[in-house]
């Protein structure tokens, strides 16, 4: 375990949030190497620069390290917050590895946000001293031309993908967990530097109903919510079970239909939503839970999805967006369960690490509020490398053969983006 720390460009924090006269194209102003973006819809925040720095550490209480050196730092800022709605002021944005012993968390204040929500768009500008003029800022360099990209291989070959998926099987028929989570990863080579601000652009072009998100590398579309905290209203949308799309209307519903009617996605989706039940019903006096999954249709794969919505307890009120996400991390969308043992077999039998892959990426402002998604559907950045990852839910009744196509489905909703934006 390691301790969190935060480094400042200086003491004395200054924040400023004016509302925008105009609608704001959020993406159109998100930037490159120092960029953040969290946008569905054209709705969300971009920001880049740093006014703070915070890295977490390691082990299980990095979260609320995290959450505790951020709200020591805004609470000293000196603020002036002229919308006063979730996102505005000060905030952090960041992303978190999926392991807990795995080190590269980090959490970001900005020094400059633009945001917009129900119609309503505004802009934080924080740092030290006197702040520089607003109208300036929003002008930014446009995502770089595309340039070839070429694939390279995987850490992990397809048949020992599938040997790992049988031996996580015999792990489930022996009683030691439920479910487990096994992902693989592919790595492409461009001839110029990838641009996470031209990929992010394109990955929300193509999958409009997914958060597309960029922070520090990590770039991609999550459909899946996390937590989101809004005063003392929490939500959460975990998906597990998942089949392709068809561009023939009828194929593409009755592959709907025999996913929503499947034991095993359905039995997968069950143990999901459930565990997800569990860690959040403490913490609520009341928590509303979908009757039944529903069909989440996205591009190019839709997933058995659940919509929980609870509002905590007073004297759970003050866990912040960021603290919540840390109850909920490891998901079982994303881990399996029981959640011990499922970590375990991820990292005897995957055979590779996942990095941020999995881990929560979202904000949190000064009240608490923010969201946090699951960093899927998304490509770690390296210069002219690109890592791509996808995984799939592995339980008793499921196939090594149809889980890898699974796993190919996911993967290409990256993919397609990376080798011909125009098309995906």
């Amino acid at each position: 375990m390691s301790m969190a720390h935060a480094t400042l460009i200086a003491r004395g924090l200054v924040s400023r949030t004016v509302a925008l006269d105009e609608p704001v194209d959020l993406l159109g102003t998100c930037a490159d190497r120092d960029g953040f973006a969290w946008v569905k819809d054209g709705e969300g925040l971009v920001g880049w620069g740093r006014a703070a720095s915070i890295e977490p550490g390691t082990g299980p209480g990095r979260f609320r390290r995290a959450s505790e050196v951020l709200a020591g730092l805004l609470a000293a800022a000196e603020v002036e917050d002229g919308v006063g709605v979730p996102g505005t002021g000060p905030l952090g944005v960041g992303a978190f590895t999926f392991d807990p012993q795995v080190p590269g968390s980090r959490l970001v204040v900005p020094s400059v946000v633009i945001g917009r929500r129900s119609g309503r768009s505004w802009m934080t500008v924080s740092g030290v001293g006197e702040l520089p003029p607003f109208e300036p800022l929003l002008a930014r360099e446009g995502p770089a031309p595309w340039a070839p990209v070429e694939i390279v291989g995987s850490s992990v070959t397809a048949g020992d993908w599938m040997r790992a998926v049988s031996s996580a099987r015999r792990a489930i028929h022996a009683g030691r967990l439920d479910k487990v989570v096994l992902a693989r990863d592919l790595t492409l080579w461009s001839e110029e530097t990838f641009r996470a601000d031209s990929i992010v652009q394109a990955m929300a072009a193509a999958y409009p109903e997914c958060f597309s998100f960029s922070f520090d590398g990590i770039v991609g579309s999550t459909p899946e919510l996390l937590v989101r905290r809004v005063g003392d209203c929490v939500e959460s949308m975990p998906l597990a079970g998942s089949a392709p799309r068809s561009d023939d209307v009828r194929a593409d519903r009755r592959l709907g239909d025999a996913l929503s009617h499947s034991a095993k996605d359905r039995s997968e989706h069950s143990l999901t939503v459930g565990m997800i039940r569990e860690r959040l019903a403490p913490l609520c006096r009341r928590l509303d839970i979908d009757a039944e999954p529903w069909l989440l249709r996205l591009a190019n794969v839709q997933h058995l999805a659940t919509r929980l919505e609870g509002r905590l307890t007073e004297d759970r009120s003050s866990l912040t967006a960021l603290e919540l996400a840390g109850v909920l991390h490891p998901s079982p969308a994303v881990c399996g369960v029981p959640a011990a043992p499922a970590m375990a077999a991820v990292r005897s039998l995957e055979g590779m690490g996942r990095a941020r892959y999995a881990g929560p990426l979202g904000w949190v402002d000064a009240s608490g509020d923010g969201e946090w998604g699951l960093a899927l559907r998304c490509t770690e950045l390296d210069g002219r490398k690109a890592r791509l990852f996808a995984g799939a839910g592995i339980v008793a009744e499921s196939d090594p053969v149809t889980e890898l196509e699974e796993v190919k489905v996911k993967m290409g909703a990256v993919l397609n983006v990376l080798l011909a934006p125009e098309v995906a």
